[in-house]
């Protein structure tokens, strides 16, 4: 606990500022974060609505040729002090929580998840995420189908967009796998990876 860093100081180093304990002050850090997301989250990451979603789905289409897409989603993880139990280590090798979120054409984070172990891939911890199981529950306010531009015959969904690490679903596409790919497949991939660098970018910018 008292390698935790909180504004540039350690609780070790706040016990002896305030002479308070460090247990009190680990236990006085989450009661006023758990406060600050209560009051916060709301505003700060409301839930979107369908316009909300048509607006980012129009963002995408306008910055990076990639219509229907209503967000970009990727896991990040963030190192933490080694703990007891070893489910946080990652493939990386080291001691990590994952922060699963998804990005609109702003840079701006839409949905974020924190807390799930290091060891567990991006796509098992999309999958148990309350963002995905509301869109695959039908519970989520999605616009409906709509044709591409150019197209007046086949309505497509509208969808997130993810690297190969997640599951292919109507709502999330992922890039063609492998090297020997046409050049249909390459463009796609080159435009669903012009719209997947904004979470990147996003990871970067925080």
């Amino acid at each position: 606990v008292g390698c935790v860093w909180v504004g540039g100081c350690s609780f070790v180093d706040l016990h002896y500022t305030f002479l308070l304990g460090v247990s009190t002050i680990s236990k006085i850090v989450r009661v006023v974060c758990c406060a600050i997301w209560s009051v916060l989250r709301l505003e700060c990451i409301p839930e979107p609505d369908k316009d909300k979603w048509k607006s980012i789905a129009k963002k995408f289409e306008t910055r990076a040729n990639f219509p229907n897409c209503i967000g970009a989603v990727d896991g990040k993880h963030v190192r933490i002090v080694h703990p007891l139990n070893s489910m946080h280590i990652n493939y990386k090798g080291y001691s990590s929580i994952v922060l699963m979120a998804v990005a609109d054409a702003d840079y701006r984070f839409v949905y974020a998840n924190i807390g799930a172990y290091g060891k567990d891939c991006d796509s098992n911890v999309f999958q148990k995420c309350q963002l995905w199981r509301s869109i695959v529950n039908g519970t989520m306010d999605i616009p409906e189908d709509k044709c591409l531009p150019g197209s007046h015959d086949q309505k497509i969904p509208y969808y997130l967009v993810g690297d190969e690490a997640f599951g292919l679903h109507k709502h999330l596409l992922k890039p063609y796998g492998g090297h020997s790919l046409t050049i249909k497949k390459r463009i796609f991939n080159y435009r669903l990876s012009r719209a997947r660098r904004y979470v990147e970018c996003t990871f970067g910018i925080l």
